[in-house]
Order: structure tokens, then sequence, then C-alpha cells
């Protein structure tokens, strides 16, 4: 039973809080039936992402066996069989697409959008370089937009814009640990990492760094944003925002992390107390406005 929930990958689950994006900034957190349905929504895509981590283990056996940290999973190390496997499979993602369809129709697209990426992913694209970071990122933003589906309200393009950016650096930061860590057996872990190199991932990084800054700058002022929530406050999140990242960096830099984001998150105090910070900000000037 441990070996089963190890595979479903429950740490990693703390990505699916995007959905929660939309519902925040749409000044709907305390509207008890949009909550609902954003926790709804929550639940479905921690299942089908459940169930997408367990087939990804399944399609990458023999590489996370070579990985020094990998050969520890469930599958890897032979403490759940490939039965087991399917069958958790197919019944998380089944009660996921079925919880997805009571939301609503879109929604459900999504999720089944989400399983479309996710398979083509571990089957071809996590091998093309370049392609395979852009693939990581899109399932943030598959998050994003299908938590404002399912409580059906529309979500601001720049917000959008700062959700890909930010999951493009974590993409190249996950990337870059990767990298380091395997060193000469990282070919042989995954094809598309002998396209990269530090200095190539470290110059990618730098440029989204400074992109999700400015985006994030540009949606607080933007005159959308300005009079959907009434006021100019928001731009005085961004110190929060800019330590963040910095301190990211930091921890990417000077102490070899990055490999795990969701776990280097909780981990890391001063990055969690300023995350946290972040979201109070947020919620005392949109909601107490």
């Amino acid at each position: 039973m441990l070996a089963a929930v190890r595979t479903l990958r429950p740490k990693q689950w703390t990505k699916n809080f995007f959905v929660f994006v939309p519902l925040v900034f749409s000044v709907k957190l305390f509207d008890v039936n949009s909550l609902i349905i954003s926790l709804k929504a929550f639940i479905s895509f921690c299942l089908v992402s459940g169930a997408l981590y367990t087939l990804n283990d399944l399609c990458d056996l023999k590489e996370d066996q070579l990985h020094p940290i990998k050969k520890n999973r469930p599958l890897a190390s032979g403490q759940l069989t490939k039965r087991s496997a399917y069958v958790i499979i197919a019944v998380t993602a089944g009660a996921s697409l079925a919880l997805a369809f009571s939301i609503n129709l879109n929604f459900l697209l999504i999720v089944l959008s989400y399983v479309a990426l996710q398979i083509l992913y571990s089957s071809w694209l996590k091998h093309v370089v370049i392609i395979d970071i852009f693939m990581v990122a899109a399932g943030f933003f598959l998050r994003v937009i299908g938590g404002a589906l399912a409580i059906q309200v529309e979500i601001s393009s720049w917000l959008i814009i700062c959700t890909i950016l930010l999951a493009l650096f974590l993409s190249m930061t996950k990337r870059r640990h990767e990298f380091l860590i395997l060193v000469d057996k990282a070919r042989e872990h995954r094809p598309s990492l002998k396209e990269y190199n530090p200095y190539l991932l470290d110059q990618m990084i730098s440029v989204v760094t400074a992109s999700t800054l400015i985006a994030y700058c540009l949606y607080t002022i933007s005159d959308d944003t300005v009079r959907k929530f009434g006021s100019r406050n928001l731009i005085f999140t961004t110190p929060f925002v800019l330590y963040g990242i910095f301190r990211y960096l930091y921890l990417v830099h000077q102490k070899d992390q990055g490999g795990t984001p969701e776990e280097m998150i909780l981990r890391d105090k001063p990055l969690l107390v300023n995350i946290i910070l972040w979201i109070i900000s947020i919620l005392f000037i949109l909601y107490l406005r």
C-alpha cells in the first residue's frame, strides 16, 4: 500500500495548487460554490497526475534504474509490480475523469488535453531538446486554464504569461539540476540531455527570470488589472516575487538544488515564509480594499 501511494507522488501534488489561481484572482475565494468546484478540480488533477506519474515510471523503468535518486522509486526498485501499477492507473484516471465530467465539459476537455500532453511527453517529446521544457511548462498552463473553466471566469492574459514564464523557470532549473547530478550518465538517462550544458541552461534561465519579473510588474500596473481590482497596490507585492526568485536561484546555484521544486519550497523556510507572505499580501489587497 505504501509503495502504491509513493508511486502516485503526493508530494508533487502541490503543483496542482495552480488550479486555485483563477479562484483567488477572480475575487471568488469566499464564494462557497466556486470554492467547492475548485477543490473538486484540484482533486481531479491530483488523481490524474498520480496516474500519469505511474505511467511515466512504467515508461522510464530502465532509465530510472540508472538514476542515483529515481532508482529508489517503487517500480524501479521492484517494490511495486507492473500489474499493480496498471491497476493504479486505471482506478485513479477513471476517478479523475468522472470527477472532471461532474464539474463541466470544458474542464473535462482540459483534463483530457493534459493526459494527451503527458502521454506525448512520456513517449516522445521529453527526448526533443527545448520542446521537452515547454511541455513541462504547458502542464502548469493547463492547470490554470482548467481552474478558470471549472468556475467559469475569465483570466488575465498577463496572468497566463506569468504562469508560463514561471513554469519555464522551474522546468529549466530542474533540467540544470538533472544534468549536473547525473554528470557522465546524463545522456544515458535521457537522450535530450546530451543537447544541453550548464552554460546554455544558465543563459535560458536568465532570459526567463528577467521576463517573469517584467511580466509580473506589468501585470500589477496594467489598466485592466487596476480597473478590475480597483487598486494600484498590487505593485507592492513585487518585492516578494523578487526575493522568491532570487532565493530560488541561490538554492539552485549555491546549494545544488532544484530537482524537486515542490519539496524544495516546503523544505526551505525562508522561501516558504516568503510565499506565505506574498499570498497574504495578495489576499489583503484584493479582498480588503
